[in-house]
């Protein structure tokens, strides 16, 4: 084992480097056009150019023409492709990753049931595309067979709705995996997302590495996780990682995999959802609580070699919680955001681990997953770790577009949180305060303050200097933001309604009006539909002169592997269309122009 290359990207890359590098192993990085300069490329002894990541046969012809001993797959991307690991043992070459056999059982949602099943683990109960949907007991989860991630997943609540959700969910999976395989499951309303970490070797041993916690979670995608579970009792621990070793030893599991578990917060009882067959995103706080390098465990079982450690030796001390730092507007419907990154400041400090791939200048892309970093906190207990991460993330901001920050902030600070009570769906029912936007209006004008004045003094503009008379300079920019200077440590600030006062030495500096720092989402003038967020129109379902009713989509725009259907906002006729299938459109684009009918609008 001499060197790994890294078939991913951005801050996955840069953490198997870590890792590989530690290891004095020469690493190799892959690159797109889009990311000749990005940090993985930079931080790789060698890189090498490939039309797109999920390309198979670039990847390979990439591993060997650098002479690659290991691929390891990251965490998406080409992780659970069976091809791909067939495709690299053809030529002989090392995946970290299990075989192409059992990455096709347990990486297929309806292959790893059956597998569960043999094992003796408890699922959940599910129906056939076949049946006739006017037959279920609905709520149920309409979702792809192939992947995970969240993608290709669709929650159907009426005999109504299942077409529909069947379709987006095939678009989604197509889109996101190459397969539109549908399962269709019971669907727990209230319920706790438990998974166990598993490591097996070549050698015969299976490893539980304890679990994790992933409830707090948006349309079934992840946005805090925690090692341990807060809620369940050592019994039911015992169950829950005895079942997953007994799952991974069914099927002859080698290198580091995930089996992810509901928990039914009414009857106790948890079910197999699947099996992920790579490391996890959230991997991070399962290293903090045991202390091991899950990578390197992950390199070294991939080339031959034994776990090396005891069931009895994998230790499991204090509390970890890790928060997705996300290019979204998570007070805006979640909805995928790009642009340039005009200044990142990462938090640091003890406990904390920052693993990320984005820096100060840098461009986000639609093209690619929205994660721009995670922020991890460790402590000694749940409370600890806790407010560790409200701490890490006051410490932690990104300007120049718009990130899911203070959201996350607010999310770990609020009482639910902290308590435990959040199950898989609580915020698709509840909506998390957003914070107030006054100091963000401060540090507007004060960072552009800051950036404005000449070395002749702080007030060199219009020729007010300390001592002068106390008539504060007008500044504009997009609205009147009126600004004498930045306020001292001992200043007071007084909030009234949409006006900020600040009162020092007897002088007063007002603030009015936002500015642009609080992004606000598009909005739509008279009956035009724009689009929520930069991307592709997948499809277009109106014509100009058609008539619609209230409700109906019109079209479908996909950003970063997420479609939003955009409806009609009253019945009416559609007047213009502004876009076509496969146009790349900005944020605000208008697509759709309705007119409505008598009495509507």
């Amino acid at each position: 084992m001499r060197s790994v290359l890294v078939a991913n990207r951005g801050e996955i890359a840069l953490r198997v480097f870590r890792t590989a590098k530690a290891m004095g192993l020469r690493t190799i990085a892959l690159y797109t056009d889009l990311d000749a300069r990005a940090p993985h490329v930079r931080a790789a002894d060698v890189a090498v150019r490939v039309p797109s990541y999920l390309d198979v046969d670039a990847v390979v012809a990439a591993a060997v023409e650098t002479g690659t001993d290991i691929v390891h797959p990251g965490y998406g991307f080409l992780s659970e492709r069976a091809a791909f690991a067939t495709a690299l043992e053809d030529k002989g070459i090392t995946l970290a990753g299990p075989s192409a056999a059992v990455m096709e059982q347990m990486g297929r949602k309806d292959a790893a049931r059956e597998v569960a099943v043999a094992a003796g683990v408890p699922v959940v109960p599910s129906y056939s595309l076949d049946d006739d949907p006017s037959t279920f007991s609905y709520p149920v989860l309409v979702k792809a067979a192939a992947g995970g991630g969240g993608k290709g997943m669709r929650v159907c609540r009426s005999a109504a709705e299942f077409p529909e959700a069947v379709a987006a969910a095939r678009r989604e999976a197509a889109s996101a995996f190459g397969d539109d395989t549908m399962l269709i499951e019971k669907y727990v309303e209230s319920g706790r997302h438990l998974e166990v970490q598993v490591m097996g070797d070549a050698h015969g041993t299976v490893l539980h590495l304890w679990e994790r916690d992933c409830s707090t979670q948006r349309r079934h995608q992840k946005v805090l996780e925690e090692a341990p579970a807060p809620t369940i009792s050592p019994e039911t621990r015992a169950e829950l990682t005895a079942s997953a070793v007994a799952l991974a030893q069914q099927v002859g599991y080698v290198g580091a995999g995930t089996v992810e578990y509901l928990l039914d917060a009414e009857t106790g009882e948890f079910y197999f959802l699947e099996m992920n067959t790579r490391l996890q995103v959230e991997h991070p706080v399962t290293e903090a609580i045991t202390g091991l390098d899950l990578v390197e465990l992950q390199l070294r079982v991939a080339a031959g070699e034994p776990v090396g450690i005891s069931q009895e030796q994998v230790r499991s001390e204090g509390h970890a919680i890790e928060a997705r730092v996300y290019a979204e507007d998570a007070f805006g419907g979640f909805l995928p955001q790009a642009g340039r990154a005009t200044q990142v400041h990462w938090p640091s400090g003890p406990g904390i681990r920052v693993d990320h791939a984005l820096e100060s200048g840098q461009v986000v892309s639609t093209s690619y997953d929205p994660m721009l970093g995670k922020v991890i906190v460790h402590g000694p207990d749940r409370e600890s770790a806790r407010l560790g991460l409200v701490a890490a993330l006051d410490g932690t901001a990104i300007l120049g577009l718009t990130t899911n920050t203070g959201f996350l902030r607010a999310l770990a600070a609020s009482a639910e949180f902290r308590d435990a009570t959040i199950d898989t769906a609580w915020l698709d029912r509840h909506e998390v305060p957003a914070p107030s936007p006054e100091p963000a209006r401060l540090a507007a004008a004060w960072a552009w303050f800051d950036a404005h004045h000449t070395a002749a003094g702080p007030y060199a503009s219009d020729g007010f200097r300390l001592g002068s008379p106390p008539s504060p300079p007008v500044i504009t920019f997009d609205e009147d933001v009126v600004l004498d200077k930045p306020p001292a440590a001992d200043a007071i600030t007084v909030v009234r309604g949409d006006r900020v006062e600040v009162v020092h030495q007897a002088q007063r500096f007002v603030f009015t009006r936002p500015d642009r720092v609080n992004d606000q989402g598009p909005g739509a003038a008279g009956g035009s539909v724009v689009a929520p967020m930069p991307g592709t129109v997948l499809e277009v379902r109106v014509t100009a002169g058609q008539v619609i009713a209230e409700g109906d989509v019109l079209g479908v725009v996909e950003a970063m592997k997420m479609e939003v259907a955009l409806r009609a906002p009253y019945a009416g006729t559609v007047v213009s269309v502004g876009a076509a299938t496969g146009d790349q459109v900005s944020l605000g684009a208008r697509l759709f122009e309705v007119e409505p009918s008598d009495g509507e609008g």
